[in-house]
């Protein structure tokens, strides 16, 4: 009869000592975007560490012990303080539609003495880890199609709603997304999902018409016609592809960019990093960013597959799916493919809540390979 992995010669010590069980690709692949962000954010810094390189590698180093240290973990205590976290979010929220700092017209910020934060942030990781203990509790015909559906749409629609206030359509769009994902993965009947769709095309010019706020009415006709506005509202975009474009196969070479050297590239430092990339590394340089994107992504959907418990597999999943959404809005914004909205490129752009929240959840990742082989309870306490 043939060995299990964990009967194996060796493996249960391997697998005992924690870790020598963390994933070094998927660590690797983090930390080398890390790099080329720092990179970028020394060389549109005006080849200078200050005022954003250095920061970024600073924030990058302590994030990286609070995601190794999240790795070992046991996924017990993640699955307890699922809710928790959830609803501690959830407040803080509502704390930001109370007592937020509103800066360019938007009240996304709160500010706790040395420290700000943007609580939405926070949520991208809260909404999965809730669904996730929620489908892991749940039966499969409550996953699939079931009047107990409420609950989790209610949890994705009350913070969707909060942060779409704000306004930050952006990241209310990935939160409703991600939430989305999970509950396809968790196997929602393909029924609801079609009617869904359907439904979200249906209502998406009235959308655009009655709900939407002018600026973001905006952004959509700039996107279809850019050049219509080339010094206002095209501005953006029109700046952005002429970054790109001219960088070339290996591109003009740190520090020789143009567009962001000239600051004409805005936001530079954070929406439109990837620009900056294309133009002073070329289209080997951005080709390389998106390849160790999509090098995490893999790695990451390899893990879930390989978790022997429902909540790590959904967890993972969400996770990742969060982080693609980030890449590819990013992405597609940048190239012109999209409306501006307020997505950075994660790892890569300059911000601190977008670097611990995505290293958080890189932590969960990395303890659902750790222990993937760990049998979590169907229903537990807050204190069990």
């Amino acid at each position: 009869m043939a060995e299990s992995a964990m009967t194996r010669r060796g493996e249960r010590e391997r697998y005992d000592n924690k870790l020598l069980q963390i994933d070094t690709g998927l660590v690797l692949s983090i930390s080398a975007i890390a790099g080329i962000g720092a990179l970028m954010l020394y060389s549109v810094g005006g080849m200078s560490w200050e005022p954003w390189a250095y920061n970024h590698l600073l924030r990058f180093g302590l994030c990286f012990v609070v995601m190794i240290g999240l790795a070992i973990v046991d996924l017990r205590i993640w699955l307890r303080l699922s809710y928790p976290f959830y609803l501690f979010s959830l407040l803080l929220l509502i704390a930001v539609e109370v007592a937020g700092e509103v800066r360019m017209g938007a009240q996304r910020w709160l500010t706790l003495g040395p420290v700000t934060l943007q609580p939405s942030e926070f949520m991208k990781l809260a909404i999965v880890m809730a669904l996730a203990r929620w489908y892991h509790e749940s039966s499969a015909e409550e996953a699939k199609l079931h009047w107990k559906l409420i609950v989790p749409l209610m949890m994705i629609a009350v913070p969707v709603l909060l942060v779409a206030h704000q306004p930050d359509l952006g990241t209310a769009m990935l939160i409703l997304l991600t939430g989305l994902a999970v509950m396809i993965v968790a196997g929602l009947d393909w029924r609801i999902i079609g009617a869904s769709v359907a439904a979200g095309v249906a209502v998406v010019p009235f959308f655009v018409i009655f709900v939407m706020h002018d600026y973001q009415r905006e952004r959509v006709l700039t996107f279809l016609n850019p050049e219509a506005d080339p010094s206002g509202a095209g501005y953006h975009i029109l700046q952005s592809k002429i970054a790109m474009g001219s960088g070339g196969l290996l591109g003009k070479g740190l520090g020789l960019g143009s567009q962001s050297q000239l600051n004409f590239l805005p936001e530079k430092h954070t929406d439109f990093i990837l620009a900056a990339v294309a133009e002073e590394l070329g289209f080997v340089g951005g080709l390389t960013v998106f390849l160790l994107y999509a090098a995490v992504v893999f790695i990451s959907i390899r893990i879930a597959n390989l978790s022997h418990n429902h909540f790590g597999r959904l967890a993972v999943a969400g996770a990742t799916a969060t982080f693609a959404l980030y890449v590819l809005i990013n992405g597609a914004m940048v190239m012109g493919m999209a409306p501006v909205v307020g997505v950075p490129q994660p790892l890569l752009s300059y911000g601190g809540s977008v670097m611990l929240t995505v290293m958080i959840a890189f932590g969960l990742v990395l303890g659902v390979k750790v222990h993937r082989y760990q049998e979590l309870p169907r229903s537990v306490g807050l204190f069990d």
